[in-house]
């Protein structure tokens, strides 16, 4: 391991429905790494490099972006990982701190998309996730329903018939994350629900309706990076946040060669990225007060409450059942709303939830905060495929109050 890494500023937009507010990315992130700036008390002159995400774009949007925050010559590094970009970019953002190779990094991340489901760019060349589609069909078929959504129901389904879950458990995962993102003004979406309306919406892909499904979005999140020497010299202890523990894995031969949606999906890679983190942080689920994962589906919430420990395989139905992902049980999961209310802009999600653990464990979330808060786990998940998985806690420094 290298040296201590410490998030000292985080900042966002509000995100929105596409086409709904009229900005570009330039101007989203101008918007998300100056709020992160001004959270930290730094200019940005004192950044040394940058790791930009975004997964819609020509190949120097990350430039660009930046330009707008300053123009000061660092390395900026552009970084697509699918849905699990922004946290590779916060990933990256953490390896230059920690291997001493800059004192103070920003990751930004961002992402203007269009309205509708996720579709394929690029027609002719393979496509990237072309293994995962051909076990989805020879398990399951292929439907008339948009790919995404039939990969994680499918899990679902799998899930159901292994362990007897049903449909209402995933439902309760949509009502509990729309009721969550009542209270988070950053949420693209914040009514509330009853568990019959999340059941009656449209029907998306069984046993997914709508509610239950991340819609697509625009918008930007960023963090600052900082060494513990950084931290001292800037007098910043008081919101220095430690990455007690981050690691990312990407695709195993259980992913193809199991013949399990649920392995298809991202199961052992998420349980990999989450073991790592356990063994580098000396922590486990058990120490874990709040949750920011990654629930593009309430398929996932669930299949991933198992994948990161915190029910044993098979007993996410029950876990869900004894209210122990929300306040007042065993852990608060998405208290943000998750993605599928708080918006899914594929480059910004992983450092959306940063900035929410981040206000977390330092007492910063309003109506949301989770009493006493002191140690909050993140997963990023993208297809086809990588697991992003970091743990924070609030340190033990000299000067903090």
């Amino acid at each position: 391991m290298g040296r201590k890494v410490y998030v000292i500023g985080v900042g966002m937009t509000k995100f929105e429905k596409p086409g709904a507010r009229d900005w570009d990315y330039p101007q989203m992130a101008r918007e998300a790494g100056t709020r992160a700036l001004e959270d930290a008390g730094i200019p940005y002159d004192t950044v040394e490099q940058v790791a930009v995400g975004y997964c819609y774009g020509d190949s120097t949007c990350g430039q660009r972006a930046v330009y707008e925050i300053g123009l000061t010559g660092v390395p900026i590094y552009n970084v697509n990982n699918n849905c699990s970009t922004g946290s590779t970019a916060l990933y990256m953002a953490k390896q230059l701190v920690e291997g001493g190779l800059a004192e103070c990094t920003m990751a930004l991340g961002f992402e203007k998309m269009e309205k509708g489901s996720l579709g394929v760019k690029y027609t002719d060349r393979t496509n990237p996730m072309d293994k995962h589609f051909q076990l989805m069909v020879e398990l399951r078929g292929f439907a008339k329903a948009p790919p995404a959504p039939q990969m994680f129901g499918n899990a679902g389904r799998e899930h159901m018939e292994r362990y007897g879950t049903r449909p209402e458990h995933f439902a309760r995962i949509g009502w509990k994350n729309h009721k969550h993102s009542v209270n988070n003004p950053y949420s693209q979406f914040q009514d509330e629900y009853s568990l019959e309306d999340i059941l009656a919406s449209p029907m998306v892909y069984e046993p997914l309706t709508k509610l239950q499904c991340c819609p697509t979005s625009d918008g930007s999140g960023a963090a600052i990076l900082a060494s513990e020497d950084f931290v001292r010299r800037h007098g910043l202890e008081d919101r220095a946040i430690e990455i007690a523990g981050q690691a990312m894995a990407t695709d195993l031969p259980s992913t193809f060669e199991e013949k399990s949606c649920i392995k298809m999906v991202g199961y052992d890679l998420s349980r990999k990225a989450a073991q790592a983190v356990y063994e580098q942080s000396g922590l486990g689920p058990e120490n874990v007060d709040v949750v920011e994962l990654h629930d593009c589906f309430s398929c996932n919430e669930l299949i991933t409450y198992e994948a990161l420990g915190l029910c044993p395989e098979g007993k996410g139905g029950e876990f869900v059942d004894s209210g122990a992902n929300t306040y007042g049980g065993q852990v608060v999961v998405n208290p943000s709303g998750g993605l599928i209310s708080k918006g899914h802009p594929l480059g910004a999600t992983g450092l959306a939830q940063c900035a929410e653990l981040v206000w977390q464990l330092r007492g910063q979330a309003d109506a949301r905060q989770v009493e006493g808060a002191r140690v909050g786990l993140q997963h990023n998940l993208g297809l086809g495929g990588a697991a992003v998985v970091t743990l924070y806690r609030v340190p033990e420094l000299a000067g903090r109050s």
